[in-house]
């Protein structure tokens, strides 16, 4: 017999009651093992006299050793009657132990029901996506920028221009650490290097040879330097110039994007992946606030262990991502002076806002009776064999169905949320 007892913040004791020939079996079994691992002076292992052996063996040991070596399957058989799916790792205590039964009590945290209050006719704004024609200029000249040559330049550096540069700086007539270098592209006006230096290489040629002088910031990294007057000599190798294409169809068949041909047919496409792009940006904040609204309008007895396993999946998470760059997790978070228990205490919040966001569309799954078809599922796999070019029949070995089913009840649930809130 069990039975559930569910206690605040999603806690609860699951009491399992053993009794009768069950436990009476149990017992005996228990008391078997234990006899057999004795050795009594005069006795070979395991064959002295029973009498005698429960001078040694008190029924409070055999019961433990019943205990332990029963609980874990008394316990899942519990779960099975019961339905209930513990969240973490179960606690284990017992009460009202005798000849006759023993009461085992399984302490652990579920998963919790969202009380959900208002989750129809919120605020649901999506902000501007128009797209000018200046932002689709500006998007058709970085993809110019994007297709620039560089030419070498005989006359003079201007703003913008990229100057090939041999260096070495002096602090009071002496070398500095890290102030030498060779070879050095810089380009005129980026900001890269130490604020006046670039403004005094405008005018120079290929050839020349120049001493610039410049204060170092106040607020340098390196004490020796910072708000120190320097002076670098500089020998210029090469001055280049950014050339950007001629905005024609000759451009616009260069770009390569299926059915442009003119430069017509360029804006066109330009306008439709910025709109595409703002709309779906767009829709992502809406979203983003229409949940924070929902969580808001939501009571959720949320236990901290489930906030807590949620950050540790997010460090997973990004650990796989690691490796899929060709880098060692550990390696890297040691350079970046992180550890698994930094980074995930560092996802607590966002973990917190996960797990919220699930349980409340989970529960407007529950009040709407949302479904999700199996063909629903069957789709939804087919696009992930497609997208991980992977066999259809390994990624339904590979993952969890009922997962894939949930997250798609998920969605449905915020599909349910847009349709029935407040637009603008």
């Amino acid at each position: 017999m069990a039975e559930w007892t569910l206690k605040e913040n999603s806690q609860g004791d699951l009491v399992i009651t053993i009794s009768g020939d069950e436990w009476e079996k149990a017992c005996a079994k228990a008391f078997t093992k234990l006899a057999g691992q004795m050795t009594l002076p005069g006795f070979r292992k395991g064959r002295a006299p029973e009498k005698l052996l429960k001078k040694y063996i008190t029924d409070e040991h055999t019961r433990f050793e019943a205990i332990e070596k029963n609980a874990t399957e008394w316990f899942r058989r519990a779960l099975e009657e019961t339905g209930i799916e513990p969240i973490d790792q179960p606690s284990l205590d017992f009460r009202n132990m005798s000849d006759e039964s023993v009461d085992l009590v399984f302490t652990f945290h579920v998963e919790p029901e969202a009380v959900l209050g208002t989750y129809t006719g919120l605020p649901y704004e999506l902000g501007d996506v128009t797209v000018s024609e200046e932002d689709v200029d500006k998007e058709i000249d970085r993809m110019r920028d994007t297709y620039a040559d560089m030419e070498t330049v005989e006359g003079e550096a201007a703003d913008g221009d990229t100057v090939n540069i041999d260096y070495e700086g002096f602090s009071d007539g002496v070398p500095f650490e890290r102030g030498k270098e060779e070879g050095r592209d810089l380009v005129l006006g980026s900001g890269t290097f130490v604020p006046g230096f670039e403004e005094q290489l405008i005018g120079v040629k290929a050839g020349d040879e120049k001493e610039i002088n410049v204060t170092f910031p106040e607020d340098y990294a390196s004490e020796e330097l910072a708000g120190k007057p320097v002076v670098f000599k500089v020998k210029v190798n090469e001055v280049k110039r950014k050339v950007v294409p001629a905005l024609d169809d000759d451009f616009a068949k260069d770009v390569s994007v299926p059915g442009v041909e003119t430069v017509e047919d360029l804006r066109r496409t330009v306008r439709e992946r910025l709109e595409a792009s703002r709309k779906e940006a767009a829709e992502r904040e809406a979203d983003t606030a229409l949940l924070a609204l929902l969580r808001e309008n939501c009571e959720i007895d949320l236990p901290q262990v489930m906030i807590e396993n949620e950050a540790m999946a997010m460090v997973k998470q990004t650990e796989s991502q690691i490796m899929q760059y060709g880098m060692d997790p550990a390696q890297y978070l040691k350079m970046m002076g992180q550890t698994e228990e930094t980074l995930a205490k560092s996802y607590m919040e966002d973990a917190e806002k996960a797990v919220r966001t699930r349980l409340a569309l989970k529960a407007i799954v529950k009040a709407e009776n949302i479904e999700v078809t199996d063909e629903e599922i069957d789709a939804e796999l087919k696009e992930l064999a497609t997208q991980l070019n992977m066999d259809l029949d390994a990624v339904k070995k590979a993952v969890d169905l009922e997962l894939v089913r949930d997250d798609l009840a998920g969605r449905k649930a915020l599909e349910f949320l847009k349709e029935n809130a407040a637009k603008n």
